[in-house]
Order: C-alpha cells, then structure tokens, then sequence
C-alpha cells in the first residue's frame, strides 16, 4: 500500500503518539506518520479544522490556570504580611524575665505606667543609685550587675523609660530626652528621694537622659535631682562620632516605611541587628536574645521605635546643651568603654571625650568588649566602676 508521510507537532503535553490530541494535553514532539494517501488527506483536512478550535480553548485553559496560580501565589505572600502588619501577639515571659518583672512596681507619670525597680541593700550606707538603660532595651540590661550594687549601695533603682520595656508605650507620641529626664524627676519624687544626693549610672540612650539630668541639676533648678557623682557608658553623646545603625536610620527618616518596617520588624531581624553591636566573644545566649526581643515586644514597643529614635536628631539639635554641661560640670564623671563598639567607634570617640571632657576619668575595657559593657563584661564594669566611686 502506498503511503504518505504526515508530520504534525503539537504543543506541551503527555502523549507524544497521538497526532489528534488537543495540543495542550501533547508534548512539544514532532511526530511522523505513515498512512494510506486518502486517509491522510482526510485527516489532514479533519485536523487543520480541529486546531483552531483545540487552541483556542486550551490557551483560554491555560491563561485560566495561570491567572488563579498567580492569585494564589499573591495570598501565600499577603496572608503572612497582614497577619504581621496587623498583630502579633508578643512572646511570653521567660522564667527569669518574669522574676524581674515581678520584683518590680509601677509609678503613674501623667497618667502613664512607669516600671521601675528598688532594692534595698548594703546596711550602714546611705548612697543611692540610679541606673538609665539604653535603646532599645529595658532596666533588665542592669541584671548582671544589680546583686553586687546591692552589696555595695543602701538603695539600688532602675526604671524602664516611657517607650520601653515594661513601662506604658503610648502612640502616636512625641518621644524627647527631656520628658525622660522628667520621668526619672517623677520616680526620684515618688520615692521621696528629692533631698538625696543620688549616683547615676547611664548607658547609651540613658547617657543623653543623664546629660539633661546634669543640666537641671547645675542649674539648680526646684525639684530636680541632686547628682553625687556620673558614670556614662557607650552613649552616642558627639553627633559627629556617632554611628546609628541603618534600620535606625530608616525608621528616624522615613515617614514612609517607618510604620511598615516597625510592623515587619521580628526577632530574626532584631537578633541580627543587636548582635552586631556585640563582640564577637561575647555574643549574648539564645534565651539573652529572646529576653531583649521580648522586652521590646512588650506592649507593642515595637511600634514606637521609629517616635523614640528622635532622640538621634534631638542630640544634634540640643548638642551645645549636653555636650556644655559635660564640659563644664564640677559633677565628678566618668567613663566606661567597650572599644569595639561599631556604633561609637575606636578610637575617634573616646578621644574627642577626652579631649572635650579633660575632668572626666575614663577605663577603657578588653578590646574584645563592645556596646554593652555591662552584659559583656559583668566584672570588669563593676571593678571600675567601684575604683570610681571609691575615688573621691
């Protein structure tokens, strides 16, 4: 019998045999056929009229199937996003961070909570201490050290400023270092320890509260606070030495992304982020980590970071008030530094301090020890920190 050879290719699929299948169930395969003359004129003349219609309605199929992939593509991406956007509940209390909070009380602060801490410790002595934390932390970044203070000091106090920790997180906010100072005024009056000579030790945040402190307290203003003595740590106190970490200056710039970002912030972000102001020795644990996320977590603070972090343009605004006092206080001073720090780095800050703060006295720790000197080295803060107050 005489035959014709036929070629006919039909597009993707699984049947490569079957010249008459609708194209889009066939595999892009090029098949040859040998069948009777007639036949395949007759086939020939049956497929080209079953093509068009088989094309039409498979690419009508295929753009279908394409567009629901796309959609569900858009809801695998959006459903997580909304749920974060809108609401994350905040992590529980570890075991120790629910010690600390449970040690603690609140003060009211123009109708707002504040948390703060108060042991009484060393018998015979009447000193009192005072502790500011830094951003964006909590009062819980002095727990490595508050045991031996007690053993030392007649009244150890810590607080968590508006904004932070376990204190209220109010918002929309205008956050400045001067309500903070007004706040630590507050605590000091509700404690009845106006009259009192009191020592305050500040870390990185708290050094600026500290420095308005400083100011009230040489201008001998009423009801301000009394300062014995001033030990600062790793604040960012020249605008011009200071280094903010990008997030920090995406969210204290960006009216945009600031509340995007603020949402969208979790703890694989914040871990990462506090980590590099770590040594690379003295990394804080697992459960460390989760403490200080959980902190931040507390009452959504993750929403305010971007009102707090004003503080970084009321620095440069406000810099001849704090950094004049710091200059020219009979206050005795000093200074505790983790060289490492990537946020007020080696060695341009602590020798514009030096230069600047001729009166202050300064200890400069291990080289490994960075931003927070107080949770990488315990011992080596507290040594120093006594040869100061034992000093004068």
């Amino acid at each position: 019998m005489s035959c014709t050879v036929i070629n006919y290719c039909c597009s993707a699929g699984s049947r490569k045999t079957w010249p008459f299948l609708p194209p889009c169930i066939c595999d892009m395969t090029c098949v040859n056929l040998c069948i009777d003359a007639n036949l395949a004129g007759f086939l020939s003349n049956v497929l080209s009229l079953m093509r068009p219609s088989h094309r039409q309605e498979c690419d009508s199929l295929t753009a279908e199937f394409k567009m629901r992939e796309w959609w569900i593509h858009v809801g695998l991406i959006c459903i997580p996003l909304v749920a974060v956007y809108l609401h994350i509940p905040p992590p529980q209390l570890s075991t120790a961070l629910q010690k600390w909070h449970s040690a603690g009380k609140v003060f009211h602060f123009r109708g707002w909570k504040i948390f703060y801490r108060d042991s009484l410790g060393a018998l015979g002595s009447s000193d009192v201490i005072i502790l500011l934390h830094g951003f964006p932390t909590s009062s819980y970044d002095w727990s490595k050290i508050w045991d031996p203070l007690t053993q030392r000091f007649h009244r150890v106090i810590a607080l968590d400023f508006l904004g932070f920790g376990f204190s209220d997180k109010p918002r929309p906010h205008k956050y400045s270092i001067f309500e903070q100072a007004s706040v630590v005024e507050a605590l000091v009056a509700h404690l009845g320890l106006s009259n009192q000579r009191v020592n305050l030790v500040s870390h990185d945040y708290g050094d600026t509260v500290a420095l308005e402190l400083l100011y009230r307290s040489d201008q001998n203003r009423t009801g301000h606070l009394t300062l014995n003595s001033l030990c600062l740590s790793n604040g960012g106190l020249f605008p011009e030495t200071h280094h903010p970490r990008l997030l920090q200056m995406l969210l204290k710039d960006s009216s945009f992304l600031a509340p995007i970002l603020t949402r969208l912030t979790n703890f694989v972000i914040f871990q990462k982020g506090i980590g590099e102001v770590f040594g690379p020795y003295t990394q804080p644990t697992d459960a460390e980590f989760w403490d200080m996320w959980t902190g931040l977590r507390y009452n959504d603070g993750n929403l305010v970071l971007d009102s707090i972090l004003q503080y970084i343009n009321q620095r440069l605004k406000h810099r001849e008030r704090w950094v004049g006092v710091l200059t020219s206080t009979y206050v005795p001073l000093h200074m505790i530094y983790g060289p490492l720090d990537p946020v007020n780095p080696h060695p341009q800050f602590i020798r514009l301090y030096q230069k600047l703060v001729q009166k202050s006295t300064v200890t400069i720790l291990d080289e490994h020890i960075s931003h927070y000197p107080q949770l990488e080295d315990p011992t080596g803060f507290l040594n120093a920190y006594f040869n100061f107050i034992h000093s004068f």
